[in-house]
């Protein structure tokens, strides 16, 4: 036999460009914008990069649903366009889009020049930014914001753990950076982000070994081969510490408990606009990874890890409403109860059938409009020193603004699970998925963790609405239309997905399958 003959000749990848075009026209974008940075003069800078990022989202969003009914694998292998995935980038996009208002945002003070011996440096004069005085100086948010949205886009579609792996590190590394980017408490900003940092390093090193792990055990990285690895009796000790490792990773990501120890720190510490993209986007993103390892990968060994999610869901319920009462920073008390939400979410995730990811899907839908619409309020209570995040100051805000003070409590109504609201719908359908597959018991803990949660949400309802305000309290400023669209969209979608949730729980009907 002659060398040339015995050598394999290599063969180019295949890459169905047009089944990945929302992933490409994002990181695309992204790249742009970092040469906008780069080469636009700083004049038309925000311009250019606003214009860029709102067109990129929105041809993203076009492209996705132009590919809708796909059941497909692409780049050999590596992503899967299936209903789930398609499903969770629209949300991501359409929730990218609310978060990228609120970072775009202006905002003015409704008593005119009342802070004028500080006006630049005051909430509510016109030059008031989250992320720099003048205008914007800190334009590179936006291919960093771009950047972390194609490795959200990524992340519930990789098919192999390598990819989904790289996705994660695109999603994480910009965030770290966007939560050290607050203007006003630069030093709370600055630890955040350290910490985010180090704890997502620790986190990404265990999704890494984890991998490994499996690998080793079934000779493949893409969830099928991972699947059919399992099926056959061998070393159960490898495969429990790879499903460990590998979920450590996820549930990290997710903010449940006992891994959510960087939430408070940085939704509190972050910009509010980048906390509400992170509590909406991220937490789609992260749940669409996990729902599709755990499903298609690790499906056949269910009974191996379902106790382990049982312990995790009831621990991450617990900790989330428990802390969430003990809590004086308004931020901070919607950062436990998104540890809260995530145990709730959990309870779909443990179901393990058709019905529990589409319900998992429904409640991360509606969750995420409800958090954005949520920190857009937050970020209009301000006084001398910025944000007046603490509940005190809140105090009478429903006789100073009670258009505001009312959309909030719309959204503290829905996370508390009140009917007529998105909140009970979503509830509604993961705990029912949940008691399907006979897991009454963790729905009864669930059940009880909600109504106890109320009672923190309805605290600030009350704190609004039946307090006197403060002389010298804070104001409301008025909000550019950015944030008024952003609000006003969050509330639509609370109240019309809690009255007539049907349309987008036969979408999520028709969407709950993966390819396999």
């Amino acid at each position: 036999m002659s060398l040339a003959a015995a050598v394999t000749p290599i063969t180019a990848p295949t890459i169905e460009y047009s089944r990945i075009a929302p992933i490409l026209i994002v990181l695309g974008a992204a790249v742009l914008g970092v040469l906008i940075e780069a080469f636009v003069s700083r004049p038309v800078r925000r311009s250019a990069q606003l214009v860029l990022t709102f067109v990129a989202l929105i041809v993203a969003f076009i492209a996705v649903v132009r590919l809708h009914g796909s059941q497909t694998l692409a780049a050999q292998g590596a992503v899967a366009i299936d209903g789930p995935t398609l499903f969770m980038q629209g949300s991501i996009l359409l929730l990218s889009i609310m978060a990228a208002m609120l970072i775009a945002e202006r905002k003015v003070d409704p008593a005119g020049d009342a802070f004028a011996p500080r006006a630049s440096a005051l909430p509510g004069s016109v030059d008031e930014r989250e992320f720099g005085a003048r205008g914007w100086l800190q334009t590179e948010v936006w291919p960093l914001f771009l950047f972390a949205v194609g490795g959200m886009l990524l992340f519930p579609a990789a098919n192999d753990l390598l990819t989904m792996f790289v996705a994660l590190e695109v999603l994480s590394l910009p965030l770290y950076l966007l939560t050290g980017l607050a203007r006003r408490r630069r030093l709370l900003s600055q630890e955040a982000a350290l910490k985010y940092f180090v704890l997502g390093a620790f986190s990404s090193a265990f999704f890494l070994f984890g991998t490994a792990l499996l690998y080793g055990y079934s000779g493949s990285v893409q969830l099928s081969g991972i699947a059919s690895g399992l099926a056959n009796a061998g070393q159960p000790g490898l495969v429990l510490a790879g499903v460990g490792l590998l979920a450590v990773g996820l549930l990290f990501k997710v903010g449940a408990a006992p891994f959510h120890q960087w939430t408070p720190d940085v939704y509190q510490g972050a910009p509010t606009a980048i906390t509400a993209f992170m509590a909406a986007c991220t937490k789609i993103a992260a749940f669409g990874a996990l729902l599709r390892v755990f499903y298609v990968g690790l499906g056949g060994v269910r009974w191996d890890w379902r106790p382990m999610m049982w312990a995790v869901a009831i621990l991450t319920m617990v900790v989330g409403v428990v802390m969430a009462l003990t809590q004086q920073d308004i931020k901070r008390m919607l950062a436990y109860s998104s540890v809260a939400h995530a145990g709730f979410l959990l309870t779909g995730v443990v179901a393990v059938s058709q019905r529990g990811l589409a319900g998992s899907m429904f409640y991360l839908v509606t969750y995420g409009f409800t958090v954005v619409g949520a920190f857009a309020v937050v970020s209009l209570v301000r006084d001398a020193a910025g944000e007046a995040t603490h509940l005190s100051q809140w105090a009478g805000l429903g006789k100073r603004s009670p258009w505001v003070a009312g959309s909030f409590a719309v959204f503290l109504l829905a996370m508390a699970g009140i009917p007529l609201t998105s909140g009970f719908a979503s509830k509604f359908a993961v705990f029912s998925s949940a008691v399907a597959s006979g897991a009454g018991p963790l729905v009864v803990v669930a059940v009880l963790a909600s109504a106890a949660a109320g009672f923190f949400y309805v605290r600030v309802i009350v704190l609004m609405f039946f307090s006197e305000p403060a002389v010298d309290g804070p104001v409301v400023v008025v909000p550019s239309a950015f944030t008024t669209v952003a609000v006003a969209v969050g509330v639509a979608v609370t109240i019309v997905l809690g009255v007539v949730p049907q349309p987008v729980l036969n979408l999520v009907d028709q969407a709950s399958a993966f390819v396999r």
